[in-house]
C-alpha cells in the first residue's frame, strides 16, 4: 500500500537545522529545496496496491534517494548507510538526523518495481518537468544524437566454457523441479565436472597444443549438451504445456542450444568449432541480451549501445534508449526524437547527428516524417580510383556525366536496379581509365534508392552554412561524457530493462545537476558585486569630474543606459575592457 509523506515540515528534521551548514547552493541543498515538487508520493500511486498490504516507506523519499545513490555512485548497501549516517544525504532527504529511512531491500524492491511496471524513466520525466518549470525548455528544440558503449555485466567466455554454462543453467531448472540441489542432481546424472569447480576448460587435463584432443575435448561437451537436451524434451512431456516449469525449461534450453549453433559446426568427423564469429552472437548465457560491437574498427566491446537526445541550446538530455551492442548508431533514431518531443512538450526543428546517422535509409524516415535531419554523408572511396562522388549524376535527366566528359544514361537491372554503365569501348580509350576503371569492361555508377537526399546532403555539407552545426553536434558528446563520468560505461544489472533503468537514471542526475548549477543561489551576490563594481568603473569613465564640476546633460546618457542593465550584462560589459 502507499506510504505518503505529510507537507507539514518538522522543526528537527536535517533539512529543517542543517541546509545553510550542507550549502543550499550544493547539489544535496537544491534537492532539499525541490522537497515536495520533485517527486511527489502520488505520482508512484501505480506501483503499489490500493488496499492491501502496510504502508510502504514514502516513494518520494526513495525516488530522491536513487538519485544520490547515482550523484554519488554508491552500492544499495552504501545507500542505506548514507541515508542512515550522512548528513547531506539526510538533508536532501528531509529527515530527522537520528531517522534510518529505509533497508537495502527496500531501495532494491522499489527499483524493481520501477522496471516491472515498465517506468524506468519515470525519475528522468520528472527532471524534464522541473526544467520545463523553470523555462529551460521552450519554444523549438535542435537536439544533437549520438551513442556510447556500455560494458556488459555478464561474464563473456569461449566456446568450451560458454557450453558449460549453458549445461549447468539448464541442470540447475531440472534440478529445481526435482527438488535436489544442482551438485547431487548433477553427479547422479553424469555431470560432475559441470558442477564441480570453477571452469571447466581450465580444469581439463588435454594438451591444448594438440588439434586431436581439443577436438575430442570439444566432442564430449557437445554429446554432454545432446544429451541434456533429450532430458529437458523428456522431462516436458510430463508437465503442462505453457506452465512455468515449462517455460523455464523451454528458456534454459534456448539458451544452450543457441550456443551449440552459433559456435559449434556439425562435420561428418565429428564436432568443431565454427571459424569466424557467428552473426547476432551471444557471448554470455548469463546475459543473454549482450552481443559483440563495435565504434570503430580499432575499439572492440562486449554489450550495449545508449543513445542520447540532447538539446543543444539547454544542453539538456531529452530521452535515452538502450540498443544492442552490434546495432547500428542510428537505430532507433526517429524513435528518440518522437519521444523527445512527448517529454518535452516541445516541438523538434531539427536533429542533428554524426555520419552514422547519415545513411540514406535514416534521411528517408527523417523526410516521410516530415522532420530536418542534418548529418553529415560517409566519404565514399574505390581504392585510389574515381569514387562515385567525381561523376555528376543528373536525376532530371537521368544521366550521368564522368569526369572525362562522357554522358551515359539510366539502365534497369532485374536483379541490381538502375545504374548508369559507360560503354567499354568509350572507357578503352580514355585518358583517364588507369583513374577510374579496374579490368577490361567499362565503369558503372548505381544509383542509389534515396540519391536526391545524400545529393542535397552533401551539397549543404559542402557550404558554409554546415559549420555551426559541426559545434552543436559537440553538445551531444559532453552529455556523455557527463554520463560516463556518472557511471554509464559500466553496466550495473543484466539485461537490457534494467540497463534502461541505469540509462533513464544517470540521465536524471546529469539533468538535476545542470539546472542546479544554473539555479545556484550562491551566485547571486557575486553578481549583485559585480555589478556595483561595474558601475563605480562605468561612473569613473563617464562621469569624472562629478566631484570637481559639472558636465553636459549629453555626458550622463551612457551611465543612463548601464543603468538598466541586469547584472550580469553589466558585469559582461566591463569585463570586456581591455583593462579589466
Amino acid at each position: 500500500m502507499l506510504g505518503a509523506r505529510g507537507p507539514q515540515r518538522g522543526l528537527f528534521e536535517a533539512d529543517a537545522i542543517y541546509l545553510d551548514f550542507v550549502g543550499r547552493g550544493s547539489f544535496y541543498g537544491f534537492l532539499a529545496q525541490l522537497r515536495g515538487q520533485l517527486f511527489r508520493d502520488e505520482d508512484f500511486a501505480g506501483l503499489y496496491h490500493q488496499k492491501w498490504g502496510r504502508p510502504s516507506v514514502a516513494p518520494s523519499l526513495l525516488a530522491t534517494a536513487l538519485v544520490l545513490q547515482w550523484h554519488d555512485r554508491v552500492s544499495d548497501d552504501e545507500a542505506r548507510r548514507r541515508a542512515a549516517y550522512d548528513l547531506q544525504w539526510k538533508v536532501s532527504l528531509g529527515i530527522p538526523v537520528e531517522e534510518k529511512p529505509f533497508a537495502k531491500s527496500t531501495l532494491q524492491e522499489f527499483r524493481a518495481q520501477l522496471v516491472v511496471h515498465e517506468e524506468q524513466g519515470k525519475i528522468f520525466r520528472r527532471s524534464l518537468d522541473l526544467a520545463k518549470k523553470r523555462g529551460r525548455l521552450k519554444g523549438k528544440l535542435r537536439l544533437a544524437l549520438d551513442t556510447t558503449n556500455i560494458l556488459g555485466r555478464g561474464a563473456v567466455k569461449d566456446t568450451y566454457n560458454l557450453l558449460a554454462d549453458g549445461i549447468v543453467l539448464v541442470l540447475r531448472v531440472l534440478a529445481e523441479q526435482a527438488g535436489a540441489g544442482l551438485e547431487a542432481y548433477g553427479e547422479s546424472r553424469g555431470y560432475d565436472r559441470y558442477v564441480h569447480g570453477s571452469s571447466l576448460k581450465g580444469e581439463a587435463e588435454i594438451n591444448w597444443d594438440d588439434a586431436g584432443e581439443r577436438r575430442r575435448f570439444l566432442a564430449s561437451i557437445v554429446a554432454d549438451a545432446d544429451r541434456l537436451l533429450e532430458e529437458v524434451r523428456a522431462a516436458r512431456g510430463q508437465l503442462p504445456e505453457g506452465g512455468s516449469e515449462d517455460r523455464a525449461l523451454v528458456e534454459a534450453a534456448g539458451l544452450l542450444g543457441r550456443v551449440l549453433q552459433q559456435d559449434v559446426e556439425r562435420r561428418e568427423d565429428g564436432p568443431a568449432l565454427r571459424q569466424g564469429v557467428a552473426r547476432d552472437r551471444m557471448p554470455s548465457v548469463h546475459d543473454p541480451e549482450m552481443r559483440h560491437g563495435r565504434k570503430s574498427k580499432a575499439k572492440r566491446f562486449d554489450g550495449h549501445k545508449v543513445q542520447v537526445a540532447t538539446d543543444t541550446e539547454s544542453q539538456l538530455i531529452t530521452d535515452v534508449a538502450v540498443l544492442a551492442g552490434n546495432a547500428p548508431d542510428r537505430e532507433q533514431a526517429l524513435a528518440v526524437v518522437e519521444a523527445s518531443e512527448v517529454l518535452t512538450g516541445c516541438v523538434v526543428a531539427e536533429t542533428i547527428g554524426d555520419c552514422a546517422y547519415g545513411d540514406g535509409v535514416t534521411r528517408q524516415q527523417f523526410a516521410d516524417a516530415g522532420r530536418r535531419l542534418v548529418a553529415k554523408v560517409a566519404a565514399v572511396t574505390n581504392q585510389g580510383r574515381f569514387p562515385k562522388t567525381r561523376f555528376r549524376i543528373d536525376l532530371d535527366a537521368q544521366t550521368c556525366t564522368c569526369p572525362a566528359g562522357q554522358v551515359s544514361h539510366l539502365r534497369q537491372r532485374p536483379k541490381s536496379g538502375p545504374v548508369f554503365r559507360f560503354a567499354a569501348s568509350v572507357c578503352a580509350v580514355c585518358p583517364l581509365r588507369s583513374q577510374c576503371v579496374r579490368g577490361r569492361g567499362g565503369r558503372t555508377i548505381q544509383l542509389h534508392p534515396q540519391e536526391a537526399l545524400l545529393q542535397e546532403a552533401r551539397a549543404f555539407q559542402a557550404s558554409a552554412a554546415f559549420r555551426p552545426y559541426r559545434a552543436l553536434r559537440q553538445v551531444a558528446e559532453h552529455r556523455l561524457a557527463r554520463m560516463v563520468q556518472l557511471g554509464i560505461r559500466q553496466a550495473r544489472y543484466r539485461g537490457t530493462a534494467k540497463t534502461l533503468f541505469q540509462a533513464f537514471m544517470v540521465a536524471a542526475v546529469a539533468n538535476l545537476t545542470l539546472i542546479a548549477a544554473s539555479s545556484d543561489p550562491n551566485w547571486r551576490p557575486f553578481l549583485l558585486a559585480a555589478w556595483f563594481s561595474a558601475f563605480l568603473v562605468a561612473l569613473r569613465t563617464h562621469w569624472p569630474g562629478i566631484s570637481r564640476s559639472k558636465r553636459p546633460l549629453e555626458s550622463a546618457q551612457p551611465l543612463a543606459r548601464f543603468l538598466t542593465l541586469t547584472p550580469a550584462e553589466a558585469f559582461k560589459l566591463v569585463a570586456s575592457r581591455p583593462d579589466f
